[in-house]
């Protein structure tokens, strides 16, 4: 399997740090606000990697941190009367509950800030100490030309950037550059430490929850292209003097969402919530146009590109319900099934479509190619056993992207129904054929 890491700008053989096991980490919501669909993206494809590396037979160690105090959140608490906790459990809360319904597995953990304080003031205290860090009246700074190789994730060089950069009269910093490791505050939350009174900067989170789940390098680091910097260029930062390597082997990022060619952005304002979305779409289409653009890629949000991912899905699901059905009524969902060898040359370039990068959209296009198989071969007539092998191939390429189709077997009652609505339009009853008809649509049947 290749992966693109953004740390070398190769693609890369993926080999894991563990045999048989992947180890990965992406950075998590700030909750202070609704996810929307631009967040949702990197939460979708790392879904994706999440399933197929189980796919492969990998036992998964998947982790995303909970940032749940900022200055984000002081604000929406002071916004809306309510303490800090009260906004960070409600917006957390929303966002599990729209990853349930984007039907994104469950991870290892997802650790919150406020329950790593300890380990975090101790891990500053550290830097401090190895004179990697300096405190100046409360506030602790990172010195960035400790190390040498900063700049090398994102490509910037640290001549540029510090021409670009200038230190304000009142700062306190030796470097424009250093970044903030701790913070001295006195509004909202604050926690004590050596310096006083304060609260952690954002990019030493990561790090500290990392080592307390991992125990050390991880296989894959993602997140989306926006944190490659400063946030993900600090974590490596940290790392390197903390503990003298890569925080993680490969670093994985995801492009842009855009809205009708705009930035999309909290901000500005121009956001479509998931919560919203979703209740007007299904969310299996969701997931199918969100991953129909390589992760790597922007991909834009239009309505025009939104239905036409509804049209396409509408067209996965039915192929789905009519071979399932056709099965079950023959009492084959069970057969052994017989290789169809276009559909296996199908499944074989579904498959190396994924290891090459995750390229999703030619992923896709396999499918719509087992799609088209399936068409032909309900209208050829084909034997149980070719179905049932077609059926197979469909659920495992339904079960890496995550779709939801959750088709149970009939029951003794809609079998009945079934059979009665058959013998009805046979004898051109169509009163009665449309009688239980609705009442197999209502039972979720046709």
């Amino acid at each position: 399997m290749l992966i693109y890491n953004t740390y070398t700008r190769e693609k890369e053989e993926f080999r894991p740090i563990e045999e048989n096991k992947v180890r990965m980490y992406i950075c998590g919501p700030t909750v202070y606000n609704y996810i929307h669909i631009g967040n949702a993206r990197p939460v979708l494809f790392f879904d994706l990697v999440h399933r197929y590396f189980k796919y492969l037979g990998y036992e998964v160690e998947f982790v995303s941190n909970v940032t749940d105090v900022d200055d984000k959140i002081i604000n929406r608490a002071i916004e809306e009367g309510v303490t800090e906790a009260q906004i960070s459990e409600k917006y957390l809360n929303y966002f599990l509950e729209c990853n349930k319904v984007l039907n994104a597995l469950p991870l290892t953990a997802m650790p919150k800030v406020t329950e790593s304080m300890d380990s975090m003031i101790e891990f500053i205290n550290q830097l401090v100490e190895r004179d990697f860090a300096y405190a100046v009246d409360g506030d602790v700074y990172f010195r960035i030309d400790k190390v040498r190789e900063y700049g090398q994730l994102s490509g910037k060089k640290i001549d540029e950037l510090e021409v670009g950069a200038r230190i304000a009269e009142d700062s306190k910093k030796e470097n424009p550059l250093d970044f903030v490791l701790w913070k001295k505050t006195d509004k909202g939350i604050t926690w004590d430490s050596p310096w006083g009174a304060g609260r952690p900067g954002w990019h030493t989170e990561c790090v500290v929850m990392i080592n307390n789940q991992f125990h050390g390098k991880i296989d894959i680091h993602g997140g989306g292209t926006d944190l490659q910097f400063p946030h993900h260029e600090n974590e490596i930062a940290q790392s390197l003097c903390m503990y003298e390597h890569n925080i993680a082997n490969y670093w994985m990022h995801v492009g842009r969402l855009g809205l009708n060619n705009e930035k999309m952005s909290k901000s500005i304002g121009n956001v479509i919530n998931v919560k919203d979305l979703i209740e007007q779409i299904d969310a299996n289409a969701f997931r199918l146009f969100m991953l129909s653009v390589h992760y790597r890629q922007p991909i834009n949000y239009t309505e025009e590109n939104i239905q036409l991912a509804v049209k396409e899905w509408q067209k996965v699901k039915s192929t789905y319900d009519q071979l399932h059905l056709k099965l079950d009524l023959a009492g084959a969902l069970d057969v052994e099934p017989s290789v169809v060898p276009e559909i296996e040359a199908l499944m074989n370039q579904f498959v190396e479509a994924l290891e090459d990068d995750f390229n999703t959209a030619n992923a896709i296009a396999s499918l719509y190619g087992v799609i088209k198989e399936i068409n032909k071969m309900v209208r050829a007539k084909a034997s149980d056993e070719a179905n049932r092998y077609a059926l197979m191939t469909l659920q495992n390429m339904t079960y890496i992207f995550g779709f939801d189709l959750n088709k149970k077997r009939l029951t003794d009652e809609e079998r009945e129904l079934m059979q009665a609505w058959e013998e009805a339009r046979k004898a051109k009853d169509f009163a009665k054929a449309d009688e239980l008809r609705g009442k197999l649509q209502a039972l979720n049947v046709l």
